[in-house]
């Protein structure tokens, strides 16, 4: 508990070691003596907060990665609700959808479900991983893509981590391995999606490729592949190899965890290149 102290003209409060003039105050606060709880910090806004503790002042000083999420996403968030400041709202938000990923990939549904967040900020934080999404896709179209597999794995995982079926995701390479175009070429259900050979070497050849990626998700599984993965992989490999495309790997996405054939060996390594590690 704090106390709050009601004086002719000397009206202060004191939350830890906050101290804000009575302009800062709710009217209904401005009544006289009374006992204010710490979670009562919300009334003060985030900008009578000490600038060593400000979100964004911290992240500019100390740069992003000395933030928490709850902060990062207070700062996306910009305003609070409802007697809230943003951080507030932002650990509200982290506590109902559990972690980022629950919240990355929640349903427009899911967010009208908080209160201080609907359409507006669902629609602001799918801009932004589609934004992600395509800065990892220009990385990887303007370098090699075999010389940076980390910018591949974090491309495939923003980009099949949130879909709720299954799809098939090909990553079109050119004689320099560099990206071409990635396209989902097929899509399924929550369990499975069926992939023709046919339409993959098509497109191969459409795109005039030199070799390919493919990756799928599980969004209902692990990364493990199944037995089934490893007789498709095997198929399409060899379809692919009748027109002289190679294959070089094939990943399967499950939330944060991916597995990579080639990495494990169930590709031929001599398709592969040393730096595919």
């Amino acid at each position: 508990m704090v106390y709050l102290l009601a004086k002719p003209f000397t009206i202060m409060y004191y939350f830890g070691r906050h101290v804000a003039s009575y302009r800062h105050l709710p009217e209904n606060i401005l009544t006289g003596n009374i006992l204010v709880d710490k979670e009562r910090k919300s009334v003060m806004a985030i900008t009578d907060w000490p600038e060593s503790e400000r979100p964004r002042e911290r992240l500019i000083k100390e740069g992003s990665g000395s933030l928490s999420d709850a902060e990062l996403l207070a700062i996306f968030l910009r305003t609070g609700s409802h007697g809230k400041s943003a951080v507030d709202l932002a650990r509200e938000i982290m506590k109902h959808f559990g972690s980022l990923k629950s919240l990355f990939t929640a349903q427009l549904a899911d967010f009208k479900t908080v209160n201080g967040i609907g359409p507006a900020k669902y629609t602001q934080l799918q801009a932004i991983l589609e934004l992600s999404r395509r800065l990892l896709s220009e990385d990887m179209a303007e370098g090699i893509v075999l010389g940076a597999p980390r910018s591949v794995k974090d491309y495939l995982r923003l980009s099949l981590c949130e879909r709720p079926y299954e799809a098939f995701i090909v990553l079109f390479l050119d004689a320099a391995n560099r990206l071409i175009e990635s396209v989902e070429l097929f899509r399924g259900t929550l369990t499975h999606a069926n992939v023709y050979p046919r339409e993959l070497v098509k497109a191969a050849l459409e795109k005039n490729a030199a070799s390919v990626m493919l990756a799928h998700n599980h969004p209902a599984g692990s990364a493990t592949p199944s037995e089934a993965d490893k007789r498709m992989t095997r198929v399409l490999g060899q379809a692919l190899d009748l027109v002289e495309v190679r294959l070089l790997d094939h990943f399967i996405v499950a939330g944060s965890d991916i597995f990579s054939f080639a990495e494990e060996g169930l590709i031929a390594p001599s398709l592969v290149g040393s730096d595919m590690v």
